[in-house]
């Protein structure tokens, strides 16, 4: 069964927004965990506009499944998830102005500095992850780097899903069957959701684990969060 990692930043917007603590990310983690899912995903960016740093480094206290750290490795982003050692650091190269994460990695082109940061964390005995398009040259580059794992970049999957799913999925089964040819483990997000992760989930060969975040807690406005993510889970079956 291909594995739900939450991702909770939505949550953060939510209490940023007003201020104080509601929704508590503690309680939020919790919650998700009891309701089925088997991991919590943060994506702290610099300027801290949801996730805080300071959430990274509290949630480990209630955290019982997978622990994912996604992000930009600069230098403050790398010491947290070194201080922190979580199950998986997902490597992310968003710039510090984008609203959310809007492609993959050049693998090729920033093979000596991936391959550098990927060394440190593994030192640590942290998993690690690559952000990617489905390209099988950048997978080929992310096998280059040592990695554990790449997370397909699922926008375009989720963009022309609805128009015609067999066009959609057809370069993400050509990266995943490359991945898997390559002995990677094969991760995938953004912007997933209960209409089109079914389908993915399907025809991905090896698929481990989804991060889902936005979608999710969208559908959990209407459904229920307590609701929703047994449904993810029936349809990653």
């Amino acid at each position: 069964m291909t594995q739900l990692s939450v991702n909770i930043n939505k949550f953060a917007t939510l209490r940023n927004a007003r201020g104080g603590n509601t929704p508590d990310l503690i309680s939020v983690a919790k919650d998700v965990q009891r309701f089925g899912a088997q991991g919590v995903t943060v994506h702290p960016r610099p300027d801290e506009r949801h996730i805080r740093y300071a959430d990274a480094r509290a949630l480990p206290e209630v955290i019982v499944t997978e622990y994912n750290i996604e992000g930009n490795p600069n230098p403050k982003f790398v010491d947290l998830v070194l201080d922190i050692k979580p199950t998986q650091v997902t490597l992310v190269p968003d710039a510090p102005d984008a609203i959310t994460s809007n492609a993959g990695w050049d693998t090729v082109k920033n093979l000596k500095f991936l391959t550098q940061v990927i060394a440190q964390f593994k030192a640590a005995g942290i998993r690690t992850s690559i952000f990617v398009d489905p390209d099988p040259i950048q997978i080929e580059g992310a096998v280059a780097t040592g990695t554990d794992r790449v997370e397909l970049y699922t926008e375009s999957y989720a963009q022309y899903y609805a128009q015609n799913p067999e066009n959609a999925i057809r370069p993400y089964v050509i990266a995943a069957e490359r991945a898997n040819a390559c002995g990677l483990g094969l991760n995938a997000g953004h912007d997933l959701s209960l209409e089109n992760v079914q389908y993915f989930a399907q025809n991905i060969p090896n698929l481990l684990e989804v991060s889902i975040g936005h979608a999710l807690v969208c559908e959990s406005l209407y459904l229920g969060l307590e609701n929703v993510i047994p449904m993810y889970l029936q349809k990653l079956r």
